[in-house]
């Protein structure tokens, strides 16, 4: 495990210092996030303009959603475009041998290999939503750290299911519609689950679990989750992480070395 986190840390380390040779990109993606927050603000703000609300979801609280949601996008700018999105062009170009043949896991190399600052802004105005929203509602200081568990549960979640999209490539190497889609899916995030008809709800619980990505966290830090969702966070968090693990090990067999 020590060896793993010092492999981690030169990662990250090696990334950060060659993204920051462009810093003027850090300040448009922070105008970009700004702008595509903007956005979601104004739709959220549709729906509560004329006096409606979602079932059960205050105005403030639907922006605590908003902001698990901002989080989340920042997240994937920071993590898992950068890294996993990749894995289509190593197996197209097929340096994907090389990173079999290094000492540590592909999985482990392919997923942690780089590291992107230009997500930090999305990460930065979904904390600040959250607080806002909160100390609106009046919240705890105590609540915030309620909602980081099934926060980080979301985010290995969506991380399994991404993976296993990019281990697709291995089969079909043109595969970046399909994680265009999965974002695409992962938009309906930006509002509580309850804002939705009962067979969508079913579907982004059950199929596409985009409940358990942000409605979840969201509902711990008001205080309204109910301890069978977080334990249903936990094991589907931790059932997609094995499955993904599976599936790569299932893939790689299918995979022609381009030096085969």
């Amino acid at each position: 495990m020590q060896r793993y986190w010092r492999v981690l840390k030169l990662f990250w380390s090696t990334a950060i210092a060659a993204e920051l040779e462009y810093r003027l990109n850090f300040a448009i993606a922070a105008v970009s996030s700004l702008g595509g927050l903007i956005g979601s603000l104004f739709g959220l703000f549709l729906f509560y303009r004329t006096g409606y609300e979602f079932p059960g979801w205050s105005w403030e609280e639907a922006l605590v959603v908003l902001g698990v949601f901002t989080l989340l996008q920042g997240f994937s700018a920071t993590v898992l475009a950068p890294n996993l999105n990749r894995i289509v062009r190593q197996v197209e170009q097929g340096t994907l041998d090389f990173v079999l043949l290094k000492p540590i896991s592909s999985q482990f190399w392919l997923s942690t290999r780089t590291l992107s600052p230009w997500g930090l802004p999305d990460l930065i105005f979904g904390l600040i939503m959250i607080v806002y929203a909160g100390s609106r509602l009046g919240l705890p200081v105590t609540a915030y750290g309620l909602g980081i568990p099934p926060l980080l549960l979301g985010f290995i979640s969506l991380y399994s299911l991404w993976f296993m999209l990019g281990a697709t490539s291995i089969w079909f190497v043109k595969i970046y519609n399909v994680t265009e889609v999965l974002r695409g899916l992962l938009e309906a995030g930006r509002f509580p689950i309850g804002a939705y008809p009962v067979a969508y709800r079913v579907f982004f619980t059950f199929v596409i679990p985009v409940a358990f990505l942000t409605t979840v966290p969201a509902q711990a830090i008001l205080s309204q989750g109910h301890w069978g969702w977080l334990l249903g966070s936990a094991g589907l968090s931790l059932l997609l992480l094995q499955i993904s693990r599976w599936f790569w090990q299932f893939a790689l067999r299918f995979y022609t070395s381009a030096s085969s």
